[in-house]
């Protein structure tokens, strides 16, 4: 409820609110958060949905269509607004925030991702 409170404040003062849903997003943030975004961006391949497809299948006993719960069947169905790889995401979303407030395009450069060095464990732990 306060989160859903927060973000009609964001749309009463003309904040966008950009959803982007990773790689699984299931339950009831599927049912509620994820889909209040006023442009929902999926992962490539996600799995999005309220409940896995086996409990769906036994529910509605009936064999799903190929692909479903996948963002890009999402996208062909409308239930998402955009496909964009995690590599791409701060470019992206930088130019359509700007775009959606009438801001200037903002300029990217390239940094490099630097790897995460995770030390050993001691022995003697």
């Amino acid at each position: 409820a306060k989160t859903s409170a927060v973000l009609a404040r964001l749309r009463e003062e003309g904040i966008p609110f950009i959803s982007v849903l990773t790689d699984p997003v299931y339950g009831g943030v599927s049912a509620s958060l994820a889909m209040l975004g006023d442009v929902i961006v999926g992962e490539p391949k996600a799995l999005i949905g309220f409940a896995g497809p086996r409990v769906i299948e036994q529910t509605v006993r009936e064999k799903l269509p190929e692909g479903f719960q996948r963002s890009e069947f999402l996208l062909e169905h409308g239930a998402i607004d955009m496909i964009i790889h995690r590599q791409e995401l701060r470019p992206r979303l930088g130019n359509l925030l700007a775009q959606m407030m009438g801001l200037p395009t903002p300029k990217f450069v390239a940094t490099p991702i630097e790897p995460i060095v995770v030390p050993p464990v001691p022995a003697n732990v």
